[in-house]
């Protein structure tokens, strides 16, 4: 329904809460990604300069991958997007599937100590 005088754009935005079309429904309904867990830190390049022709992808999907020519992190991706991470994340599962997209993952440090030591010490700080 629109109102007299309001713009087919200006439907979607509330004054105070911002966009009306809520995250999930840029992911459809899903939560997960279809592949990969991606850190905050993981980085992010794309494969391709264009996708706009590819079918089944949505206008964040082509943001994505726009943005990614320069390579980014999963963290910088959801800022520039002003989008949460989790739906980040299930777009960027989209993308890895269809390999419009490499994520590098951040290494691990083999030398960090395991749980068990950081707890050691926290309760001898406690016990002081």
């Amino acid at each position: 329904m629109t109102v007299r005088g309001e713009s087919a754009e200006h439907q979607w935005v509330d004054d105070h809460a911002g966009p009306v079309v809520r995250p999930y429904a840029v992911t459809r309904g899903r939560a997960r990604p279809v592949t990969g867990t991606f850190d905050l830190i993981s980085l992010v390049t794309a494969t391709r300069a264009d996708v706009s022709a590819e079918i089944g992808l949505g206008p964040e999907h082509v943001a994505i991958v726009g943005l990614c020519q320069r390579m980014q992190s999963v963290a910088e991706i959801a800022a520039h997007l002003d989008l949460p991470v989790g739906t980040i994340r299930v777009l960027l599962g989209d993308l890895v599937a269809r390999n419009l997209v490499q994520v590098r993952e951040p290494r691990t440090s083999a030398g960090l100590p395991d749980n068990s030591v950081f707890e050691a010490v926290i309760n001898g700080l406690r016990a002081l």
